[in-house]
């Protein structure tokens, strides 16, 4: 069935925009079956009742709270790669995969300090939808690094860097850890300081195998580890 996104189900109607997408694009009519997801784990099953392209009327006839709710919270902190293209398509595949909050992070080498977050909303809600996701990815704005390491308190923390150092690879690091918030840093990566002041802050410094990764495939890797 398809699948929409409507915050309030209680409404019965569409927003402007799904119910342009409901009647204009799929052609649906009276009596056809969707599927209606409100971005905080309700999974509603429905029949369209008013097949308006501007208001498209629904009724519920199942429903269901937690839809697809993990055993683990996921949030990563990453610094906006310079062609912003790379950073959606990041934000795109963490939210497929699976992924709680996104952090833009601004550190010492960040080439890019400003981002369009309606436009990645966007991508949230179609990445959600395409995936069957019922619980939404929380944007946050963006803040410094060392805002971000200063003010995090979850105990299950890590930071992805490219010094020489032992580091543990993130698969074996999270055991014992259900609530995990990992940094991913620029493609200058982070500096010398910003690793040292993350170890202060109890930060874990770990391994996402033997390659060099690109920022925004470091983020994919990184959820892919988590999510298995």
């Amino acid at each position: 069935m398809h699948i929409f996104y409507q915050p309030d189900i209680s409404s019965g109607i569409l927003s402007e925009e799904e119910s342009l997408h409901a009647i204009k694009v799929l052609r649906l009519q009276v009596g056809d079956e969707i599927v209606i997801v409100d971005g905080v784990g309700g999974y509603n099953k429905a029949k369209i009742t008013i097949p308006h392209h501007k208001h498209c009327g629904y009724e519920v006839y199942s429903s269901e709270t937690n839809y697809g709710k993990r055993n683990y919270k996921l949030h990563i902190a990453i610094s906006p790669t310079k062609n912003i293209e790379r950073f959606e398509w990041f934000v795109e595949k963490a939210v497929e995969i699976g992924i709680d909050e996104i952090t833009p992070i601004l550190c010492r080498y960040s080439e890019r300090k400003v981002i369009k977050s309606d436009r990645l909303e966007k991508i949230i809600v179609s990445a959600s939808k395409q995936s069957v996701k019922a619980f939404f990815t929380k944007l946050n704005p963006v803040t410094t690094f060392n805002d971000f390491v200063q003010n995090n308190n979850v105990k299950g923390k890590f930071i992805a860097h490219c010094y020489p150092e032992n580091k543990i690879l993130l698969k074996n690091a999270l055991e014992g850890h259900n609530d995990i918030v990992i940094l991913i840093g620029p493609e200058g990566d982070f500096s010398l300081e910003e690793v040292e002041l993350a170890l202060q802050n109890q930060f874990t410094p770990i391994s996402l195998g033997e390659s060099r990764l690109r920022t925004e495939t470091a983020g994919v890797v990184a959820c892919v580890n988590v999510a298995h």
